[in-house]
């Protein structure tokens, strides 16, 4: 069912759900995934534009509604203006994923430029500190709401530290844990339930930006499972924490990890 947001009175519509950085990866997973669950999905995305056109024809193939809306996490402007068009394209937000993340080159820490620790903890952890921020405006009885959800994408690595390779990064998602039960904490009573997937050594392209593509494969003898995560698996326990089935958690970090 193409046609944009006026999807969303179709009446298998239950919820909207904007998952941010969700043109590839775990976020395409879960997009495509929230699509067949029916809810109405905004996938944001930076700068790949074709591929996130391609997560939203795949979910309108299987009868979905799901709308692109470009925008950096890293910038405010564009987050308001991302919450602003899932507002008027879609409606009502549900369910906010916090999926946007980056990491750099694999380096020590005493090789790190400013510049990239900036770059990591402003789309890492600012950026999913505003996306939030505007979540709540939204969701929470305080503000008129009607409750919600909201799913932070964080990484064992918090637990690692990711020596040699990206502690920058390994920090940014320990902020995150911490955000995720303190925000549960603080809006607990308001209708809105805050939780955290950790991600373990998951096989997607995100290991490029790193620098080694094939890490995973190098990887897998360190993890109990003896093999890498899939975006699809992640995915589902994105959507159990995002959904009803969830009506009693708040402030967990459900652990993805093949045991790690």
């Amino acid at each position: 069912m193409a046609g944009g947001g006026h999807g969303i009175d179709h009446p298998r519509m239950k919820k909207v759900m904007l998952i941010t950085g969700a043109s590839r990866g775990i976020g395409a997973a879960t997009a495509r995934l929230a699509g067949e669950r029916c809810y109405a999905v905004a996938v944001n995305y930076a700068s790949s534009a074709d591929a996130a056109k391609r997560v939203v024809a795949d979910i309108e193939a299987k009868g979905g509604v799901a709308i692109a809306i470009q925008g950096d996490v890293a910038q405010e402007a564009d987050i308001l203006r991302v919450f602003k068009t899932v507002d008027e394209k879609l409606g009502t937000l549900s369910v906010l994923i916090n999926n946007a993340g980056i990491l750099e080159t694999q380096m020590r820490l005493d090789e790190m430029t400013g510049q990239r620790i900036d770059r990591v903890f402003g789309v890492n952890v600012r950026g999913s500190f505003l996306c939030a921020r505007e979540a709540v405006k939204r969701m929470s009885t305080k503000h008129g709401g009607k409750g919600g959800a909201i799913v932070n994408l964080t990484s064992k690595a918090s637990k690692i530290g990711s020596p040699n390779e990206f502690i920058d990064y390994a920090a940014s998602k320990g902020a995150i844990d911490t955000m995720t039960v303190g925000l549960a904490k603080e809006v607990a009573t308001e209708g809105i339930r805050v939780n955290a997937v950790a991600a373990g050594l998951i096989a997607t392209d995100i290991h490029i930006a790193a620098g080694e593509p094939g890490r995973p494969e190098r990887m897998k003898g360190a993890i109990p499972m003896q093999r890498a995560g899939t975006v699809e698996e992640v995915a589902k326990a994105i959507l159990w924490l995002a959904g009803d089935d969830a009506s009693y958690t708040t402030g967990s970090i459900l652990e993805v990890t093949g045991g790690r």
